[in-house]
């Protein structure tokens, strides 16, 4: 049986209700969000995960011999994905796609 996605769908317990009956409804919460924690989405907490005390130690390597920065996507890429090497600077085969 084909069905009509286009056409309105109507249930029987649909009611035509006013904006202003559902408005009245509706629980009012607008007041009770901290518009401090709102604009500092920092605030957010993990549960069960306290990572303030932890350090990152990061070992950052020196551009190796068979790699290239893309001055398109700015991405260090191996030698492999070189497209061209034009006046501002070599090219990933993504971003010349």
């Amino acid at each position: 049986m084909a069905t009509d996605y286009d056409a309105p769908r109507k249930s029987e317990d649909d009611n035509n209700e006013s904006i202003e009956a559902l408005k009245a409804r509706r629980p009012d919460n607008a007041g009770s969000i901290d518009s401090e924690d709102a604009d500092n989405p920092s605030s957010f907490d993990l549960p069960g995960a306290d990572l303030s005390n932890v350090e990152l130690d990061v070992v950052v390597l020196p551009p190796q011999e068979d790699e290239f920065t893309c001055m398109s996507c700015f991405l260090v890429k191996h030698r492999s994905q070189l497209d061209h090497d034009g006046a501002d600077g070599p090219i990933c085969r993504d971003c010349a796609a």
